[in-house]
């Protein structure tokens, strides 16, 4: 116990050091959204990661997809960390990162403001961030009850109050810079804390092959090497796991947004590598850990209504076996997985409602003292929220704030991601293609939050239908697939958008440079 405390008292006295260090970069608007565009490759990297996996990842996906599918849901940690994570980088990194200042564009909902000449757009998509945020953000808080209460045996309401005044000061008094360093420190973290708890528990069970083995032999009612077989008993769904969950960042705006900081061409190559590696070790060692989660069947809780394990007991029933020094290791690594991503959903969701919002809205001159209050002001709020709303959920258990965080990331994603990626690479994308995207992407989240809160029913309306709606992994990549559908064939029959606007937007990329010679060949 003592070991456990110390090491939180060591974390959290690192976190609000950084903060406090951090504030002479968060003295404009710039510097406390984007670091003055001056972030190196470790911390942008490391910022990416960190908001990419949080402990909704490590407790609760690892455990209910690692049942699910067995060590094959080991792909969805590789999916997220080449599909999620390098070609994200590759294809948005740069472009992202030079359209974004050249039209001087800070958030996400700006950018399709300036992209495509619609003030209307920017409004929407802060509606869209701030209603489908705050569910996302209060999830974060899951996983954390079981795993204190083995621990500490503490109450849930104590860890959210202690997660949330904690990331609370060090955002307000930092801003990106605080939220990027502290990410980098969170991410170390989780990188030693991983490859520690993959090692134990593999020990504990005779090593790899032992473990492996006995996973393989099943139990009863069970398929004899279902579970560690290549794509595991249900590889059609183990794929829409892998699109929504890797697909589906490119549309984020707190993952997005990290391309906007970024300080120079060398760093988005080194950011790629670094990344990548990340989360290959991250993600892929949580879900190869969750698909072990079947060796400790006779221990999980199980729903006695349905019979079927509660999916964030399965890991903190599986760290319960370990030695004590992993067991704190693991304490802070969850911490620090879940704080690194709340403080990016945050300043994510402050920024693009003061500066998208309420600044546009001000008829009196907005300085930017005002700004930097306005947003830790709602920094603070979005925090607050976001805890209560999690506390209403453990304590009363609202299945309607559970659905509305489970269809959260595929609105997102749906609405943002076709957009966004074709505002950076097509100059015929219109105004309206945009509308519909966000319209349908919302709309058809919003359908599958009220099939399942059984208020409507797709039973009778056809297989794929049936199929499609049957959870929100579905139809969510069916929202992001639809919208990059739809942009392109909407926007032939639509208005083009302003010629000059566009080609403004798109200058950006046609101005020269100088570089070295190992950059690129001389024409001569």
């Amino acid at each position: 116990m003592v070991l456990k405390i110390s090491l939180l008292v060591v974390f959290f006295a690192v976190m609000i050091g950084v903060g406090l260090y951090s504030r002479k970069h968060s003295q404009d608007v710039n510097g406390f959204v984007l670091g003055s565009r001056s972030v190196g490759p470790w911390l942008t990297a490391f910022a990416f990661g960190t908001s990419y996996f949080s402990a909704v990842i490590f407790v609760g996906y690892a455990g209910q997809f690692g049942w699910s599918f067995g060590l094959a849901s080991t792909w969805i940690g590789l999916g997220n960390a080449f599909i999620g994570s390098l070609l994200a980088w590759v294809l948005l990194g740069r472009r992202t990162r030079i359209m974004t200042q050249h039209i001087d564009s800070k958030t996400m909902p700006d950018f399709f403001a300036k992209r495509y000449g619609s003030n209307s757009l920017k409004i929407a998509a802060s509606i869209i961030v701030f209603v489908f945020m705050i569910p996302y953000t209060a999830s974060l808080y899951n996983g954390l009850s079981s795993l204190f209460n083995m621990a500490f045996n503490m109450p849930y309401w104590v860890c959210i109050l202690i997660m949330a005044i904690l990331t609370g000061l060090y955002v307000t008094l930092g801003g990106y810079m605080a939220t990027a360093i502290n990410d980098f420190i969170q991410g170390l973290i989780m990188l030693v804390g991983i490859v520690a708890v993959i090692a134990s528990m593999l020990l504990s069970h005779g090593g790899l092959v032992s473990a492996v083995t006995k996973l393989s032999e099943g139990s009863v009612g069970e398929l004899h090497g279902a579970f560690t077989s290549f794509f595991g008993p249900d590889p059609l769904s183990l794929m829409f796991v892998v699109l929504l969950t890797s697909l589906g960042t490119w549309g984020l705006p707190q993952m997005v947004g990290k391309f906007y900081s970024i300080k120079s061409e060398g760093d988005i190559k080194k950011g790629t590598i670094i990344s990548t590696a990340f989360a290959v070790i991250v993600a892929g060692g949580c879900y190869f850990l969750g698909g072990f989660g079947r060796l400790y069947a006779d221990k999980v809780t199980m729903n006695p209504a349905t019979g079927a394990p509660l999916f964030d007991t399965i890991v903190p029933t599986m760290l319960s076996t370990l030695p004590e020094i992993i067991i704190a290791i693991v304490i802070v690594l969850v911490l620090a997985a879940s704080m690194s991503t709340l403080s990016s959903l945050v300043l994510t969701s402050s920024s693009t409602l003061t500066l998208d919002v309420i600044a546009p809205a001000s008829k009196k001159e907005f300085t930017e003292k005002k700004k930097i209050t306005t947003l830790r002001l709602f920094i603070v709020f979005f925090i607050i929220v976001s805890a209560i709303i999690a506390v209403i959920k453990d304590k009363y258990n609202f299945s309607f704030i559970a659905q509305m965080m489970g269809v959260s990331w595929g609105a997102l994603a749906g609405a943002f991601l076709a957009p966004f990626l074709y505002g950076l690479y097509w100059k015929k994308a219109t105004k309206a293609s945009v509308w519909v995207c966000f319209i349908v992407g919302v709309a058809l989240m919003i359908f599958q939050m009220l099939i399942s809160l059984k208020v409507v029913s797709v039973a009778g309306s056809g297989a794929f239908i049936e199929y499609m709606f049957a959870n929100s992994l579905r139809s969510g990549v069916l929202a992001m697939v639809l919208g990059l559908v739809l942009v392109p064939v909407v926007s032939l029959f639509t208005k083009k958008c302003d010629t000059e606007l566009v080609e403004e937007a798109f200058r950006g990329y046609d101005e020269k440079v100088l570089v070295s010679a190992k950059e690129a060949l001389s024409d001569d």
